[in-house]
């Protein structure tokens, strides 16, 4: 038998983690959190982190696991969320998993087999050279010449997925859309795909607004403690709400347009991962705006409810 799990995404803003509280006391169940960034300690307000009052004491796993210096990849993310679905089953409880990092939950959700290729330190940084001295175009048409199918699917300024997707084929000699299309496509869980969404517009002033409280809330002090603390060449502080504010720290750029960055980053970043899980994955979608929630959370919880008397 299948465990079942209820999934629940879209974008950023858009009420995902109250919906998830309203389930998980509804279906005695227990929360994941399916956000990237939300593993790393002291780095609550720039990830819009679930404070405990809001948790209304349900358990939440996967929050403030890792310093911000230490590494976590999409593999890490899907061990841990499958070790958390098998202990939240074991004592009889529904796992519910909840964020917006699209690759990392099809990751867990769908078994998703990463390469066997470890990372190798020499090569990472003879490609990270070559790209200093000879501009990301250069590896970008290597790995078009090697994988073209592959670099169909990267910017090329995604520098990060360029120079692992020629690490991978120079460690294994295996191209990574080689090893894409030998990925599981089923489940091994009954997965139930809740999305919201919301016009436009209404989404847009909502993650303004929000930023707008994540400054009053104290973000500048937290990123600024962060990077008093040496943590500012780290992969985490690369997520936005991070390194929007740097610059302002560093006295680079002033604070006003600091925020309108980070607020264009923010919209942006809603608007890919809303086409990521409407391209990706079969979602029961959802559309809210503020005056409906309590009406569109009352038609999820009946209809989850309906759901699993079927699982």
């Amino acid at each position: 038998m299948k465990k079942t799990v209820i999934a629940i995404v879209g974008p950023t803003a858009v009420g995902k983690t109250k919906l998830s509280i309203e389930i998980a006391k509804r279906f005695d169940a227990e929360i994941i959190s399916g956000d990237s960034m939300q593993v790393y300690r002291g780095m609550d307000i720039g990830t819009a982190k679930i404070e405990e009052r809001e948790m209304e004491a349900i358990p939440h796993h996967l929050i403030d696991i890792k310093e911000p210096n230490e590494a976590y990849s999409a593999a890490d993310f899907k061990n841990h969320v499958q070790a958390c679905i098998e202990s939240i089953g074991a004592i009889g409880k529904l796992p519910i998993i909840v964020g917006g990092s699209g690759l990392y939950i099809q990751a867990a959700l769908f078994d998703y087999n990463f390469s066997p290729a470890r990372r190798d330190e020499r090569i990472t940084k003879r490609l990270e050279n070559e790209r200093a001295e000879l501009g990301i175009k250069h590896l970008y048409d290597r790995l078009r010449a090697i994988d073209p199918e592959q670099a169909e699917k990267i910017h090329p300024n995604n520098y990060r997925r360029v120079i692992r997707a020629l690490e991978i084929y120079e460690i294994t000699g295996l191209k990574m859309s080689q090893l894409q299309k030998e990925q599981t496509v089923e489940s091994p869980y009954n997965v139930i795909f809740i999305g919201l969404e919301m016009e436009r517009e209404l989404l847009y002033n909502r993650i303004n607004q929000r930023v707008d409280k994540m400054i009053n809330d104290g973000l500048v002090e937290e990123v600024r403690s962060l990077y008093e603390k040496g943590y500012e060449a780290c992969g985490s502080m690369k997520a936005i709400g991070y390194k929007e504010m740097i610059p302002y720290i560093q006295g680079k750029q002033p604070f006003e347009e600091a925020v309108e960055n980070l607020k264009r980053n923010s919209r942006r970043y809603a608007k890919r991962q809303y086409t990521w899980f409407r391209n990706k994955m079969n979602i029961r979608w959802y559309s809210i705006n503020p005056n409906t929630y309590h009406e569109v959370f009352t038609k999820i919880l009946d209809d989850l409810a309906g759901l699993l008397e079927d699982k």
